[in-house]
């Protein structure tokens, strides 16, 4: 596995296969993920440690260890951590599961 270090914390690919791929997430207490959507891909997260907050088109939802989203592909999303780091098991899903699939909205850190 190899981590893919980020402003806001890491990712790292788990496993993969036709039309899927598992990511782990690492965000940083108080840090967020851009503001995104994928054309290619719906992804389904499940939080596995911490707490933080889902935005998912527009509408905050509070996150903790054992929540589960589904973000339906175009749809606007970002996962901000609270006070304290949170962990998230991403698994993708579509015919195109690359990094240049995301459109960033906004994003903190200026990319």
């Amino acid at each position: 596995m190899t981590r893919e270090e980020r402003p806001w914390g890491w990712f790292e690919a788990l496993g993969e296969g036709h039309g899927y791929l598992v990511k782990r997430l690492l965000i940083h207490a108080g840090q967020r993920i851009s503001l995104q959507r994928h054309h290619h891909r719906e992804e389904h997260w499940v939080v596995v440690a911490g707490s933080g907050w889902l935005e998912l088109e527009g509408l905050p939802q509070p996150c903790a260890a054992g929540s589960t989203f589904h973000v339906p592909r175009g749809s606007l999303h970002r996962a901000r951590a609270g006070d304290g780091d949170l962990l998230i098991i991403e698994v993708q899903r579509g015919a195109t599961l690359r990094e240049d699939d995301i459109e960033r909205i906004d994003d903190d850190y200026g990319r």
